[in-house]
């Protein structure tokens, strides 16, 4: 936080939110893929937005909690404590995979990591908003022309500027119908 002098309203810091998709259970490949970007995002000190689940979501959540990072963990069900290790800041919505919608809103930019069908359903999201989304060994397939990656840290750079180009301009995005 910046504090100012007497009188004068304290003004938060408000990080980059980066969301993670992808997929709820993990090979040690997609683990290990996911781990990095959690790590980078929260080297950088982003936001994580995830499902704040198992698998990608929760390689990610891990890697960002190590470097000190926050993650916010927006889960379907009712209970907090299903949340994954490392989200800091568990939301329980209620509202089962409706929730995805939410995940992909909070989001600034968004980085899908292998996936399913829950992930085919977020990235149409940012595609009907126009939220900026990156794949790194996604499996989104042809459908979804998006910038790709094989490398994590490549993956989050972009992620980071895209977040940082949307913030920076102000003017309403258009929303496919």
């Amino acid at each position: 936080m910046t504090s100012h002098s007497a009188g004068q309203d304290t003004i938060a810091r408000r990080p980059l939110r980066i969301g993670v998709i992808g997929s709820a259970s993990a090979d040690p490949e997609v683990w290990a893929t996911a781990h990095a970007v959690g790590r980078a995002l929260g080297r950088a000190e982003a936001l994580l937005v995830c499902g704040g689940g198992g698998g990608v979501m929760a390689a990610a959540a891990e890697g960002a909690c190590r470097e000190g990072g926050e993650v916010l963990g927006i889960l379907p069900g009712d209970d907090p404590g299903a949340a994954a290790d490392g989200v800091s800041i568990p939301v329980a919505t209620g509202l089962g995979e409706a929730r995805n919608y939410l995940v992909v809103g909070a989001a600034e930019a968004v980085i899908a990591i292998a996936g399913g069908w829950g992930t085919v359903n977020e990235a149409a999201h940012c595609m009907k908003i126009d939220r900026p989304l990156v794949g790194v060994r996604d499996a989104l397939g042809e459908r979804f022309e998006i910038e790709r990656f094989d490398d994590p840290a490549a993956a989050v750079a972009r992620a980071l500027e895209l977040a940082t180009e949307r913030r920076s301009d102000p003017r309403p995005r258009h929303v496919a119908r």
